[in-house]
């Protein structure tokens, strides 16, 4: 297997899990994995968001997640290193899209056609970036607007599935990681033996 160079975009209040296991998984299997957040350096923190909870109320609560360490650094990105995107879901994506700098990254990756995975409310910030024009993806529902009026097609799926179209993987949430993931790797061109 070749490994590959992962970026992940994220920021404050990134949906824990969303996070957490991709970061985890994708290096588990062979891929190196560099996790920044817009004006962060590498060692520092961002706050994570967890446990989204539906309690009876119109839309889920939200409590704090781990801590979660950076371990590359925004400034210093050389894009043309990576071979493939991550965008995890949370809070994170709704802020982080109104950077310039997020927006011309995120489109780097879709004009060079590299393999992007996006979750939950990841598909704000390809939506932003103008990226979802006759994409069918999937996302958070209550994104399924965004991605309608950015020129995508919602497909709505079960909570632990994904849509695949091109060079694009999207999921409603981490539910799906394991069919999420899963297509990423197929993306990627990983193998992983099943005995």
């Amino acid at each position: 297997m070749t490994a590959k160079k992962i970026l992940m975009l994220v920021g404050d209040y990134v949906e824990d899990y969303e996070i957490m296991v991709p970061f985890q998984a994708l290096q588990m299997v062979g891929h190196s994995v560099d996790a920044v957040c817009p004006d962060k350096k590498a060692g520092e923190k961002i706050r994570t968001a967890a446990v989204h909870d539906f309690e009876g109320d119109q839309t889920y609560s939200e409590k704090p997640g781990h801590n979660f360490i950076l371990n590359a650094t925004f400034a210093e990105l050389e894009i043309q290193t990576y071979d493939a995107l991550v965008i995890p879901g949370g809070r994170a994506p709704e802020y982080i899209r109104c950077k310039s700098k997020v927006i011309e990254i995120t489109r780097v990756f879709a004009q060079a056609d590299k393999p992007i995975a996006a979750i939950c409310h990841g598909l704000q910030l390809l939506a932003a970036a103008d990226l979802l024009q006759n994409k069918k993806c999937t996302g958070y529902p209550a994104c399924a607007p965004e991605i309608n009026i950015a020129g995508g097609t919602y497909i709505d799926v079960p909570v632990d599935q994904a849509v695949v179209d091109g060079n694009l993987v999207t999921a409603p949430a981490w539910s799906a990681h394991p069919q999420w993931l899963a297509e990423f790797l197929k993306l990627l061109g990983t193998r992983v033996e099943h005995h």
